[in-house]
């Protein structure tokens, strides 16, 4: 899954892989590796890229990241890409959930008609190994399930389609 941050108003995305060492960082057309982060309980830890370590303090409040390395503080600010893929300017793309990733299907927890609030389960998918949950970006009924269990999707495809509630 790519992930994407806001660093001092400039976008970054990047794509993290599975390697026998550990992590690979993708970065625009560059592969770093291996990549590493040796968490410890007091919001610190060593970063290890490429083989060289660097001490980071880092503080985490919602979407912002406050990083300490090297001397410097940066803010990050993370780009959730359900949210990013979920949400839009056009109230009919807002009432979608999304496929962040390619993937597939594992359960689905709504049926058509039911109501839902925002931020609840839609469906869990996996797609790398990984399982990530779908939640719906707002209150609303669930219209439309356009994928069954064990299906396969492409990355931004229309998982669930919401209706506003009265409509």
């Amino acid at each position: 899954m790519y992930h994407s941050f806001e660093v001092d108003g400039v976008d970054h995305e990047l794509w993290l892989s599975c390697s026998q060492q550990g992590y690979r960082l993708h970065l625009r057309d560059q592969v770093i590796a291996p990549v590493a982060l040796t968490h410890r309980g007091d919001s610190s830890g060593i970063l290890t890229i490429a083989g060289e370590n660097e001490s980071v303090r880092f503080a985490i409040d919602g979407e912002l990241i406050h990083l300490h390395i090297r001397g410097r503080t940066r803010i990050l600010r993370y780009n959730d890409p359900l949210r990013a893929c979920s949400s839009g300017n056009d109230e009919t793309h807002a009432l979608v959930a999304r496929a962040p990733m390619p993937g597939f299907v594992v359960a689905i927890k709504v049926s058509p008609g039911q109501s839902v609030s925002a931020g609840m389960a839609l469906m869990m998918i996996e797609s790398m190994k990984l399982e990530t949950i779908i939640r719906s970006p707002h209150d609303g009924i669930v219209d439309r399930i356009h994928v069954k269990e064990g299906e396969s999707f492409e990355h931004d495809a229309v998982l669930v389609t919401l209706s506003k509630e009265g409509r």
